[in-house]
């Protein structure tokens, strides 16, 4: 499985982006989906995950209320949808795969994109 995130960008605190990951070389409709960010220095940390379905999703406490997590699996993407941006959500965005189901946790994913950075100015 090929994933490619797009959608990434600069936008200003209080704004809002919407990035997409589309799949391709695989079942996309079998996998659970997660998205991953990591900013400078840190380590990657989980942001939110869905189900093959899409009728479950989870999102991490940091950006509860501010992003939602979707996905169309007739086009094979997934998209993380992200509303009153704050500095500290600048990071370069990841999105993975998961044969075994949905999760948080970053091993249990099997597939990842390159990644699309997005940066908060304040």
């Amino acid at each position: 499985v090929q994933l490619v995130e797009s959608g990434g960008g600069l936008v200003q605190a209080g704004g809002s982006l919407r990035v997409s990951c589309a799949a391709s070389g695989g079942s996309f409709s079998e996998y659970g989906m997660g998205w991953f960010r990591q900013a400078p220095g840190k380590e990657r940390e989980f942001v939110a995950t869905i189900s093959s379905t899409g009728a479950q999703s989870y999102v991490a406490d940091s950006v509860k209320g501010r992003f939602t997590i979707s996905r169309d699996n007739a086009k094979s993407t997934v998209y993380l949808q992200m509303n009153s941006l704050e500095p500290s959500d600048t990071a370069v965005y990841y999105c993975a795969a998961n044969r075994q189901g949905y999760g948080i946790l970053r091993r249990f994913y099997d597939y990842w994109g390159q990644g699309t950075q997005v940066t908060v100015s304040s």
